[in-house]
């Protein structure tokens, strides 16, 4: 079962209208002790599972996912349990009979296999839904061509229409094997369910008509072992898509999962085997989930940014278990492995957290805002190397948009608050500084049509494939020239940043793509102009400094605009225009326009 496009698409496209559930369950309203449970009551008041073990036209998939003896196949069977006796109570039965735990196992199981978390605006989760066969049958790939979002409104355009249509193999009619047809205005129309969340499906890619649908049951930004584990122990399926079955692996999937290797103990081909893989890869998890899991404990973002940089510039370089004598090797994470990204989101966030806390312990008023202000631009560097690391990634993997574009709106943010900080009249030395007039007008780039596009797409809500494709090259042209002007004022004062040559052009990396092992070494960035406030700028007169800071906030003003209006035009082709990210965008503009 699939669904495939009844006409070509472009990108930025609802595919589907704004799809109503067959049931749904929010955190806060729960009438069993879990989600999963309340959905798949509220499934059974309206649907009854058929002979073939469907409900509601759904697969169940319930063989796949109770023929193991493992935890899963026995949550399942309790909670079934639990759900029949809720059935045999509201029915008036003093206990479940096997008809009624029969049918209680079908809908839990259809519940497991096609319900979404349902999310706010922020990314908070609410609950979770169960939506008919117009979106559950949409298949899963790891390089997808599709996404959806929620919505909580009732009305929708009149112009919203299936463009998807259901595709059975083997078979020249698309009927679910129970006599349900499977059409979309059934499930897009107002219902039962009308006040619940509606789920919109939306391209991501220009997908030709007759083409598979697909979007991710995962997270795309995870290597190849992880998706597959995550995908096995929730569906029970193993995905063969085109990202996949690539051997040997995209570089997309190398990057993720890249470790670079030093020894003089052990040969290549002994360092590169699964087990020292798989050990080396445990221990560095551990390592990184450890001071991630303590920062949000304990809430201790110092020590979380002291422990993940060591990882990030140190690796592991201790002695590994099962191994006789000392190893002598030292075992470095990729700057594009799935945990160094990782470690960069959370770098950019307790940084974050580290500048706030600065500005209330202080007494020195001076101090404090300086001390603010270093920690403040480390904190947008993070951002910055977070976005233009995922969007290299970006650029061979183009289904990674969804994350890429909160990660441009997260760098743009965190650059824009760094030009409002109090802490550049401490830094220069000149008060003037602080109030350097700014202008959005002024300010707008003459080599790229960002803003322009921006302002189109937050209007019509749509972007063709080959103007995108312009506008990311002008994008990554201007971005590129200006980060060459800034990044060795950001990374001032951190030894982690500073080896990272560039954020944006990756290119120093590309020689080794297909090398077993990828060597970091720290490179020193020349730029045209240097800024920094170590003793040998303390010497420049108070105008000098003024210069220089008033062009590097300038810059980095410049760079933050770019990245917001780039961020919030995928935030348009993943969610549409009137989605809260793009809307977001679209505010914090305003804004800056006001603010300059």
């Amino acid at each position: 079962m699939e669904m495939r496009a009844s006409e070509d698409i472009d990108i930025s496209t609802d595919i589907t209208p704004p799809l109503i559930p067959l049931s749904f369950s929010l955190l806060n309203s729960l009438t069993l002790p879990s989600p999963d449970l309340s959905t798949s009551l509220g499934l059974l008041l309206h649907h009854r599972p058929s002979l073939t073990g469907r409900i509601a036209g759904l697969l169940s998939n319930r063989h796949n996912l109770t023929s193991q003896n493992d935890q899963l196949s026995h949550r399942i069977r309790l909670d079934a349990q639990a759900l029949a006796a809720q059935i045999a109570n509201h029915c008036g039965y003093t206990e479940p009979n096997d008809c009624v735990l029969e049918e209680a196992m079908v809908a839990l199981c259809a519940v497991l296999t096609n319900a979404v978390e349902v999310q706010d605006n922020e990314g908070q989760n609410l609950g979770v839904a169960v939506f008919g066969p117009t979106f559950s049958w949409i298949n899963h790939s790891c390089s997808p061509n599709a996404c959806y979002r929620f919505t909580f409104s009732s009305s929708h355009s009149s112009e919203s229409k299936l463009r998807i249509a259901p595709f059975i193999r083997n078979s020249q009619q698309a009927q679910v094997d129970d006599g349900v047809w499977c059409v979309g205005s059934e499930f897009a129309k107002e219902g039962e369910q009308s006040n619940g969340p509606r789920l919109i499906v939306r391209s991501i890619k220009r997908i030709k008509k007759g083409e598979e649908v697909t979007v991710a049951y995962t997270d795309l930004l995870q290597p190849k072992a992880i998706r597959q584990s995550e995908l096995w122990s929730k569906y029970r399926f193993n995905c063969c898509c085109k990202r996949c079955s690539a051997l040997p692996f995209t570089y997309v999937d190398h990057a993720l999962q890249e470790i670079s290797v030093s020894s003089h103990d052990l040969s290549s081909s002994y360092l590169n085997s699964i087990f020292v893989r798989d050990m080396v890869d445990t221990r560095l998890n551990e390592d990184i989930d450890d001071a991630i899991s303590e920062y949000l404990s304990v809430g201790d973002p110092g020590t979380c940014c002291k422990k993940l940089e060591k990882v990030l510039m140190q690796g592991l370089n201790d002695q590994l278990e099962g191994f006789e004598g000392k190893l002598n090797s030292r075992f470095m994470l990729h700057p594009l492995h799935h945990l160094s990204l990782n470690a960069y989101t959370t770098l950019a966030s307790a940084y974050k957290v580290c500048a706030c806390n600065s500005l209330s312990v202080h007494s020195e008023v001076d101090r404090n805002q300086l001390e603010a202000f270093d920690l403040s631009r480390t904190s947008a560097a993070y951002s910055l190397l977070l976005a233009g690391s995922t969007h290299h990634l970006f650029k061979s993997e183009s289904s990674l948009i969804v994350s890429v574009a909160n990660f441009w709106v997260g760098a743009g943010e965190s650059l824009l608050s760094l030009t409002r900080s109090s802490g550049w009249s401490d830094f220069a030395k000149v008060g003037e500084v602080a109030s350097n007039p700014f202008s959005v007008k002024k300010s707008k780039c003459s080599k790229c049509s960002l803003t322009d596009r921006f302002r189109t797409c937050i209007l019509n809500g749509q972007i063709r494939s080959a103007d995108f494709e312009n506008v990311s090259n002008q994008f990554l042209s201007c971005v590129s020239d200006i980060t060459q002007k800034v990044w060795s004022f950001l990374v001032n004062g951190c030894h982690f940043l500073k080896s990272c040559k560039d954020p944006i052009d990756f290119s120093w990396l590309m020689s080794t793509k297909n090398s077993s092992t990828v060597g970091v070494r720290v490179h020193v960035n020349k730029t045209d102009i240097s800024y920094s406030h170590e003793s040998e700028t303390c010497a420049r007169n108070r105008e000098e400094q003024a210069y220089y800071a008033d062009h590097a906030r300038a810059n980095i003003f410049q760079l933050g605009l770019h990245c917001l209006l780039y961020g919030g035009l995928l935030a348009i082709i993943c969610y549409g225009h009137n989605s809260h990210l793009a809307c977001h965008v679209q505010t914090i503009l305003d804004h800056e326009e006001s603010f300059v």
